[in-house]
């Protein structure tokens, strides 16, 4: 039993495939079209995944969409009557929701071949069944409570339930227009950060505060019974409509916060000024209450479980300095968070929906790791350096290891790509960019000569499983950086370039089995630093994380990255030999 699901018409769109219940391929379209969070039909994706497992679109028995334009069509009819939104915002919504209409349209079209000789049935599942389907099915829980909470799907923005099994039982459900996700994106807006996803700026930003408006958010957003609601007074999407432009390209969404927001919390800030201690303020305060909506929910989902266990999925899922105080601030000890946690895992969301909710498969499959994505050879990679005009060496594994640990230890910044790529937001150790956490210094230089951007971006640490309650406060499987943890404060001194003003870090845990590589590399710098963590960030400068090895030299020689190690292939920037129009650029 062959099912493909697709994450379609919503940001980060990807395509993912289960083959008789376990996970084979999932990838997102950004990395194909080098347009980050890319909105649309993931053509490319579905054809990857397809050639990944060698086989035919006429393969294919299910394809599953996480998109349903019929759900919850009462409660959608009941707004328009009691609030009386303006004709462009409805018009412009039902535009969105009709490209499912021509779903088997598209998707015939995307792998060549006419609509009828598809023999795949096709599911449009509701948005935040598929999140919840992403987080409890593939979870290692057989019972677990849910909790679903994102900008918005389908109509609505959060859904809670208690799951075992192959099933759950929903409790509550928060509808449009009232979201955590709208909340933080306005804000973020607000802020002067206008694009798709740089809410995680303003998580980044918060520590760097106080929390001076709290009271002013907790006028913008309340508990209400187990859930909560916005004040609208704040907001102008429940009459206008958020505007977005979401097909064929980046996600485009204009702000929707009131001029009563301005009135009370000041003038908007401009993405050109410079950031103030106010601006500071803002972010921590919002982030102070989030976290008090998250844990509200989560507590009163407790109280109705009684599970030790918790899956979170969602958008706001990815709000990993919430998630970090879930087993403190909670009765829950268990936190499962998906690879993949926001859109993009509803693709494969929406899979295991089909496998193990509809047609009642048992569950066999666990997400343990991330890598699901395209891989390369050695020659790939020689061909791409050879292409490029650039020198390279070979190297054996060993002598790889070795070579890497001590070009980090000596200060250089190596980019790492290695295996299969990794699926989601987040960089774990297949397409990476090392460096030495003890270097005072490596934050300022990777943020400024690499990333090219903002200062106070923090940077991740990958550490062995085995060593993470000697270096955090708390100690948690956390392998998809989805959480946040207080750094031991005996250990910030020794590890300066991942340990963020508040003393936390965004730390990822990792396993010898999981990736054997990436644990032997960090094992080998324990043993010639005493320090079991390397500095971690994603091989990319302001795009999509790179994909092949033409994209990651690319990416190398436009930055000032010392040395990149593609598979065995290491190129060296500062070999004598090297071409001096590559040469680093600032010494």
């Amino acid at each position: 039993m062959k099912i493909i699901g697709l994450n379609a018409y919503h940001g980060d769109a990807s395509a993912a495939l289960v083959v008789d219940g376990q996970l084979v391929a999932a990838v997102e379209e950004e990395r194909f079209n080098r347009i980050k969070h890319w909105a649309g039909f993931p053509g490319e994706s579905i054809r990857w995944c397809l050639q990944q497992a060698g086989l035919k679109v006429t393969d294919i028995d299910h394809v599953a969409v996480s998109f349903d334009p019929r759900a919850n069509l009462w409660r959608r009819l009941q707004f328009v009557a009691t609030h009386w939104p303006s004709m462009s915002s409805v018009l412009d919504r039902l535009r969105r929701q009709g490209k499912t209409l021509a779903l088997e349209d598209q998707f015939a079209a995307a792998v060549g071949v006419s609509r009828d000789q598809l023999k795949a049935q096709f599911h449009r599942i509701e948005h935040h069944q598929t999140h919840v389907a992403a987080g409890f099915l593939i979870s290692p829980f057989d019972e677990a409570a849910v909790l679903s909470v994102d900008g918005m799907g389908d109509f609505t923005s959060t859904l809670t339930a208690h799951a075992q099994g192959n099933d759950w039982a929903e409790f509550d459900r928060v509808y449009y227009p009232h979201s955590i996700g709208f909340l933080y994106t306005a804000i973020t807006m607000y802020l002067g950060f206008p694009y798709y996803g740089d809410e995680y700026k303003v998580m980044g930003l918060a520590p760097y505060g106080e929390p001076e408006f709290v009271d002013f958010f907790r006028r913008m957003i309340r508990p209400k019974g187990d859930t909560f609601e916005l004040n609208l007074d704040y907001f102008t999407h429940h009459k206008k409509g958020v505007r977005m432009a979401w097909n064929d390209g980046a996600p485009i969404i204009e702000p929707f916060f009131s001029q009563k927001l301005i009135d009370e919390l000041g003038p908007v800030r401009d993405r050109k000024q410079p950031m103030t201690s106010r601006h500071d303020n803002i972010a921590k305060s919002l982030q102070v209450v989030t976290e008090e909506i998250i844990m509200h929910l989560l507590n009163r989902l407790h109280a109705k479980t009684r599970s030790e266990n918790v899956c979170m999925t969602g958008g706001v899922a990815m709000n990993s300095v919430a998630n970090g105080k879930i087993t403190s601030q909670t009765p829950f000890k268990n936190v499962y968070i998906p690879a993949g946690a926001a859109d993009n895992g509803t693709s494969f969301g929406a899979a295991f929906y089909v496998w193990n909710h509809l047609l009642k498969k048992p569950r066999t499959f666990v997400q343990d790791h991330a890598y699901w994505g395209c891989s390369s050879t050695n020659d790939e990679a020689i061909a791409a350096a050879k292409a490029a005009g650039v020198p390279y060496e070979v190297l054996d594994q060993e002598a790889l290891v070795d070579r890497t640990t001590d070009l980090m230890i000596n200060g250089n910044v190596v980019g790492w790509f290695q295996g299969a790529m990794e699926f989601g937001a987040r960089a774990l150790g297949n397409r990476t960019l090392l460096a030495d956490p003890r270097r005072t210094d490596m934050r300022d230089i990777i943020n400024l000569r690499i990333k090219f951007r903002e200062k106070f971006r923090p940077f991740a640490p990958s550490i062995l499983e085995e060593h993470v309650g000697e270096w955090f406060e708390i100690n948690e499987s956390t392998p998809y950086m989805e959480k946040v943890f207080p750094i031991r404060r005996e250990k910030h001194a020794i590890i300066p370039a991942v340990t963020h003003v508040d003393g936390s870090g965004r730390l990822q845990t990792v396993s010898k089995r999981s990736n054997p590589l990436y644990h032997r590399l960090i094992s080998r710098f324990h043993e010639k630093t005493d320090v079991p963590i390397v500095l971690n960030t994603s091989l990319n400068e302001n795009e999509p994380i790179v994909r092949t090895p033409a994209e990651a030299i690319s990416c190398f020689l436009r930055t000032d990255m010392d040395v990149i190690v593609i598979g065995g292939v290491l190129i060296d920037r500062h070999r004598a030999d090297f071409p001096e129009q590559f040469r680093k650029r600032v010494q």
